[in-house]
């Protein structure tokens, strides 16, 4: 059994897709040496604090936009990265994050590794 390893990344003046690839690829452990894809502890796990203060390339913050579905007929619902911003900034990185690990029964052990804080981290 191997020692928990916890990363820490500040999140200030970083770009949200190079912040999530970095997550992403410690949280798959594929920055350990000694990397086995089957293996689900071999990731860190890893805080990411001010996350509030990331930053987006182009016009992404009015031009990006998040789809979800409530299950109605005629239920899809859009809210732009800004308005996801506001409302709840770690949502954002978490979606990303998601998005890039991958897609089998090992993704939600390994997102249960992260934990994201809006602001400084104490």
């Amino acid at each position: 059994m191997s020692e928990t390893k916890i990363k820490k990344i500040d999140a200030k003046d970083m770009v949200l897709g190079r912040l999530a690839t970095q997550v992403a690829l410690q949280l798959m452990g594929k920055d350990d040496p000694a990397y086995q894809r089957h293996n689900t502890d071999a990731g860190s796990d890893v805080y990411v604090f001010n996350v509030d203060q990331m930053k987006f390339t182009g016009n992404k913050l009015n031009n990006k936009i998040y789809y979800r579905h409530t299950g109605r007929p005629g239920g899809i619902r859009t809210r732009t990265l800004d308005e996801m911003m506001q409302k709840d900034s770690t949502e954002v990185l978490r979606k990303a994050v998601f998005g890039m690990l991958p897609k089998n029964k090992l993704r939600p052990v390994m997102l249960k590794k992260l934990r994201i804080f809006a602001g400084e981290m104490e």
